[in-house]
């Protein structure tokens, strides 16, 4: 599942993977489209293997859920928390801009 998720992340410049009903999620998701991104989006609960996507993301962010998991050029940025505090500090549009999303 790791060589999935590698995968996946790669496919864009901001890849998220989310649960549709997710609160968290929505926020990202908004603050994403707010500045303009056009991110690829995965619904875990929605695909056949999400448990097991989302089980892997949640190693990867040392915490669980898994979601949302947010990658910038292939790098796994986190989840809300820190997207939050990179917005909060200026520093996550430069990342965004650095990764050719905005």
């Amino acid at each position: 599942m790791a060589e999935k998720v590698s995968r996946l992340s790669t496919e864009k410049a901001v890849v998220i993977f989310t649960r549709s009903q997710c609160p968290m999620c929505h926020t990202v998701l908004s603050l994403f489209s707010d500045l303009g991104v056009c991110a690829a989006v995965h619904e875990l609960d929605k695909d056949p293997r999400g448990r097991e996507i989302e089980r892997e993301l949640a190693c990867r962010l040392g915490r669980a859920p898994g979601v949302p998991a947010v990658f910038v050029g292939g790098n796994l940025i986190g989840s809300t928390d820190r997207v939050m505090s990179l917005h909060l500090a200026g520093k996550l549009v430069p990342l965004l801009k650095g990764a050719g999303a905005i």
